[in-house]
């Protein structure tokens, strides 16, 4: 049974909070339209891609940001593999939910025009395992129309399961999954919607 690691992957909050443009009620996230990959790499070579299914965020006027990914959502597309992922690795009994958080200057895309893209890097910190890390992120905005704004990773996120205490998490899995390997570095894409809250 192979078993992968997917560390928490939510410095996609971060491209949020630059789409707070000029909409003095905030933004939420729409969560039919976003989604998040992961991508593990097991016995050296072997790249298998997972997901989770339930996030959320918002952006208020002030800029503030908070974005939650669930982890007992993870989906590997293995139903037992799913359970492992949330038992010996995420740990969902005491530990529910990752998330990012971040201030930002909602300035920086406000002049944005639908049609528009532009490209941004923020700084942010993620809370995941009991660990609070800063992330790097580099993504591109497009504003589809007034109301949405769509940001997308402009090159993989890069997310290690060791700085959030989670190296043990990962040895569990490789042992019951019999496997020579399971790498605890994770690269992370994303392609999130948010839409400006009714005032």
């Amino acid at each position: 049974m192979s078993t992968l690691i997917r560390p928490l992957l939510f410095p996609v909050a971060l491209v949020a909070a630059l789409v707070a443009g000029t909409a003095s009620a905030g933004w939420a996230m729409d969560p039919v339209r976003s989604h998040l990959a992961f991508v593990s790499i097991k016995a050296n070579d072997i790249a298998e891609v997972s997901s989770f299914d339930e996030m959320a965020g918002t952006i208020g006027d002030d800029g503030q940001v908070k974005v939650s990914l669930m982890l007992d959502s993870v989906d590997t597309l293995v139903p037992i593999r799913n359970e492992r992922m949330r038992e010996f690795l995420f740990e969902t009994t005491n530990y529910k939910e990752a998330t990012l958080t971040a201030k930002l200057d909602p300035a920086a895309i406000a002049k944005m025009k639908p049609g528009d893209i532009v490209e941004i890097a923020a700084e942010g910190n993620l809370s995941l395992h009991g660990q609070e890390q800063p992330m790097l992120l580099y993504m591109q905005a497009a504003k589809v129309n007034d109301s949405t704004v769509m940001v997308a990773s402009r090159q993989p996120l890069i997310v290690d399961a060791a700085k959030f205490g989670m190296s043990e998490g990962v040895e569990k899995l490789r042992e019951i999954a019999g496997l020579a390997s399971i790498s605890k570095a994770v690269p992370v894409t994303f392609v999130l919607t948010f839409v400006a809250s009714p005032n």
